[in-house]
């Protein structure tokens, strides 16, 4: 499985980074025979749904980052897509927030009924950890990954996050809010993604630092354009419903800031994300490449 290398473009290295994710999502779900057939096809089915695979390849990056092999990092590119896309598959449901189209195609409970879309949802949580405890070869590095992993999917992070989410349509529409929940439900699971890669590398504890500083500022100003791109957005080039934010009740950065400010949030963190990559120094010119690819996404 090629990574590219720096001869790549940084596009031609980021296809070829998400190829190989994905092609090892396919691999380690191909070789456990045990799981019933329909529950395989319905986590398939998500996975296979497309996406852009940021998380994935942030932390094969930042391992790439901290001069460590890229390859080393993929159990853990590979667990937090499943993270991701159990995370997705349960906000769908009637329970949460009852979307219909996910990356332009129905979603998992459309397809295969509530409860087997929990279940599909449960199974990707629970195979992330399997993945790392199964792949990952350093045994050092399989503690420090499932801790860092559980606290960011886990109450501490998305999960809290997704219940002060849950809570907002009654909560007092403050800034100091909207960043608890942003921060949680988002932020914090690309922190983590940094973070993996890096320990994946065997990075100090200062490169760990920048790195989280660098994934939690990415993943703030990636939340915000999300908030913005349901005000604004069109719907057939997101691939999912717009508006719906505001008609549940959703506590937003344009509700409390207004567009112009969120813009204008979203911005500085970029920024600050890259002055972060940039203490990598040459090393770090992909983590840079890949905050500039998020800032100019429409999607």
């Amino acid at each position: 499985m090629s990574l590219g290398s720096k001869a790549d473009t940084f596009l031609e290295r980021y296809k070829k980074i998400v190829k190989a994710v994905e092609n090892a999502i396919e691999g380690y779900l191909a070789h456990d025979s045990s799981t019933p057939e329909l529950l395989q096809e319905a986590m398939l089915y998500s996975l296979r749904a497309g996406g852009k695979r940021i998380r994935p390849a942030m932390a094969i990056m930042a391992c790439q980052a901290c001069k460590g092999d890229g390859m080393k990092a993929m159990p853990a590119a590979a667990a937090l897509e499943m993270i991701h896309t159990y995370s997705l598959i349960h906000d769908d449901l009637p329970a949460m927030d009852n979307d219909d189209l996910r990356r332009g195609q129905p979603t998992s409970h459309k397809v295969f009924g509530d409860g087997m879309a929990i279940l599909a949802g449960d199974a990707l949580l629970t195979y992330a950890f399997h993945t790392l405890a199964l792949y990952v070869q350093d045994a050092e590095q399989v503690k420090k990954l499932t801790i860092e992993l559980a606290e960011a999917a886990g109450a501490p992070g998305m999960i809290g996050g997704q219940v002060a989410d849950l809570q907002s349509a009654t909560t007092p529409r403050t800034l100091e809010n909207v960043d608890y929940i942003h921060t949680h439900k988002t932020a914090v699971m690309f922190r983590a993604a940094a973070r993996m890669g890096g320990i994946c590398a065997d990075a100090d504890n200062h490169q760990l630092e920048w790195l989280g500083d660098y994934g939690l500022k990415l993943g703030l100003a990636f939340q915000i354009a999300d908030d913005l791109f349901d005000v604004n957005g069109d719907e057939t080039t997101l691939g999912k419903r717009v508006g719906k934010d505001a008609d549940a009740g959703k506590l937003t950065y344009p509700e409390v800031l207004g567009v112009e400010e969120s813009q204008g949030k979203a911005g500085d963190l970029f920024v600050r994300a890259i002055k972060a990559a940039e203490k990598f120094g040459t090393d770090g010119e992909v983590l840079k490449q890949l905050a500039e690819m998020v800032r100019q996404r429409n999607s």
